[in-house]
């Protein structure tokens, strides 16, 4: 007995048959009728055994130190967070840069691998008190103590370790894509829609997708941050941490693939997604993302943060070491807000009396 052969409708994925009347194929469910040249192109381009997404890392990053290289380097530790943060020996490390509570020299660096790369400070603590005046400008609702000297001057440096990661993405996607046209005579509105599916096939070439290595330090908090010019990197010398502190790596280059294959996903979606134009609507049907020339390399980026608490809650605040940029959330003082609040209904209230008198 011969294996019978079902399609279905590529508009609603119902059950189509052929209609002898019309010599197509007709869905019975949306009315839709195809040819069965077409219907059969359509299903041959949706059984081509098109290759999974692969995303795979092959090189990783940082070296291992030279012989004396590390020995002024001193490891500090945080008594609340727990996390560990490396100075040189001139440096006086008293708070950790994340929580703001005290660490403690635990002894000399060993181990780890070394940064293979450095985006050096180029914006002082000054520039970066400015920075924080500058964003609490306009803020009536903000509390008075964020405004004082006290929590200004705690503002930190610290060089955060980053994974970077270079690839290129060759890339296939298979859209369902819709054109919908309406029109309308005496009696009735008209509406047509037509389907399409849409291919597209190329690579991207990413370079230096940064994944910060730091538990600690909030992603979305570091990558608000970006972007850094990663082209003004300088192979690492231990003379950049002079004055600042390195937070230790705690997220390793394998546990980091994830975010960066999900960065590298969105990106190629999005720029793929720039090339079907045309269309009223389309959803992707099939993507497949294939990774080759895949290595990571380790470097420390320069940030200053600045860490205090209003009413219970911390608040972080960071700023851009290469480029300035500041971001970070600020408190908002509760019954200055309510007091605003009532001064603007009672204004409204008062105006909206004196207009109903003006009309009666």
């Amino acid at each position: 007995m011969a294996d019978l052969i079902e399609y279905k409708c590529p508009c609603c994925d119902g059950k189509i048959e052929f209609n002898a009347s019309e010599q197509k194929m007709v869905c019975p469910f949306c009315g839709t009728a195809f040819d069965v040249e077409t219907l059969q192109n359509y299903d041959s381009v949706l059984n081509e055994q098109a290759p999974e997404s692969e995303m795979e890392w092959s090189e990783t990053g940082g070296s291992d130190w030279e012989q004396g290289e590390a020995e002024g380097l001193r490891v500090y530790q945080c008594q609340s967070c727990g996390g560990q943060v490396i100075a040189d020996e001139t440096t006086a490390a008293s708070k950790c840069p994340y929580c703001d509570n005290a660490v403690i020299m635990t002894g000399q660096f060993s181990g780890d691998l070394k940064p293979d790369l450095v985006i050096p400070f180029k914006l002082d603590k000054e520039a970066a008190k400015a920075a924080l005046l500058k964003h609490m400008e306009g803020k009536p609702l903000l509390p008075k103590i964020f405004k004082s000297d006290n929590h200004i001057d705690e503002i930190k440096g610290v060089y955060v370790p980053v994974w970077l990661f270079d690839a290129v993405a060759d890339a296939q996607f298979r859209y369902r894509a819709k054109k919908v046209r309406t029109w309308n005579d005496q009696q009735y509105a008209y509406t047509e829609t037509k389907h399409f599916s849409v291919s597209r096939a190329g690579c991207i070439s990413f370079s230096d997708v940064p994944v910060d290595g730091s538990a600690k330090m909030d992603d979305t908090l570091m990558e608000s941050l970006e972007p850094f010019n990663s082209k003004e990197a300088v192979p690492f010398q231990t003379a950049y941490l002079s004055g600042y502190m390195a937070d230790r790596y705690d997220v390793d280059a394998e546990a980091s693939v994830e975010r960066a294959n999900e960065r590298i996903k969105r990106n190629t979606r999005q720029e793929f997604a720039k090339t079907v134009q045309g269309y009223q609507s389309f959803d992707i049907e099939h993507e497949s993302i294939r990774l080759r020339d895949a290595k990571t390399k380790y470097a420390l980026y320069p940030v200053w943060l600045l860490n205090t608490s209003w009413n219970g809650q911390k608040y972080t605040f960071a700023m851009n070491g290469q480029t300035g940029k500041f971001v970070g959330d600020l408190p908002a003082n509760k019954s200055k807000a309510w007091a605003i609040f009532f001064a603007v209904t009672a204004a409204v209230t008062v105006l909206a009396y004196l207009i109903g008198m003006m009309l009666q």
